[in-house]
């Protein structure tokens, strides 16, 4: 999969997004299992509330791209393939951050606090482990939205304010080019 540098700088902020909130487990230090057992009890609904709104964020985003579809093909202008990848790696994104969260979300509920079996020493694991995830989820969402930015501004350009100099813009030499290429 090519990235282009839209995608790329979206990624890098979904990375830095990633760091910068799971930077904040880490200032806590050591944890006692007492303690991890604790703040697991204490972060779960914010984790959970995180993980509803990122499944919610990224159906409604799936629906709406329908949308950003329609209106890409019923423009005047012909759009490059180009536009379409962009679409279509959002779209994957978009629905892998879908399923993972649904699935840490099922698994973060699991009610691990009130089981007997686990050894304290595993909570500081778990702690740290839903902090990770939720911070990795928080990232990947973020590089959904900034990869959506991008491809919306593009389209503005294009349809709305009428830029046909615009690279994904296909040319009358682009035209012939697909046409060559098509019969091949």
């Amino acid at each position: 999969m090519k990235l282009n540098t839209y995608t790329t700088r979206a990624l890098v902020g979904g990375v830095f997004a990633t760091f910068v909130t799971g930077f904040g487990s880490f200032l806590l230090g050591n944890l006692s299992g007492y303690e991890a057992k604790s703040l697991i009890e204490s972060s779960l609904p914010g984790i959970n509330t995180l993980f509803n709104t990122v499944i919610l964020a990224s159906a409604t985003i799936l629906a709406l791209m329908l949308t950003l579809l329609s209106v890409s093909v019923g423009s005047n202008s012909k759009l490059k393939n180009a536009h379409y990848s962009y679409v279509l790696q959002i779209a994957k994104l978009d629905t892998a951050v879908f399923i993972s969260s649904m699935i840490s979300f099922l698994l973060l509920n699991l009610p691990i606090t009130e089981s007997d079996n686990v050894p304290s020493n595993w909570f500081n694991i778990i702690y740290y482990i839903s902090l990770g995830v939720a911070s990795i989820h928080c990232g990947a969402i973020i590089s959904v939205v900034l990869m959506l930015y991008n491809t919306i501004s593009n389209i503005i350009n294009i349809i709305g304010l009428g830029n046909s100099e615009h690279p994904l813009v296909m040319s009358d030499d682009d035209e012939d080019n697909e046409d060559d290429e098509n019969e091949v």
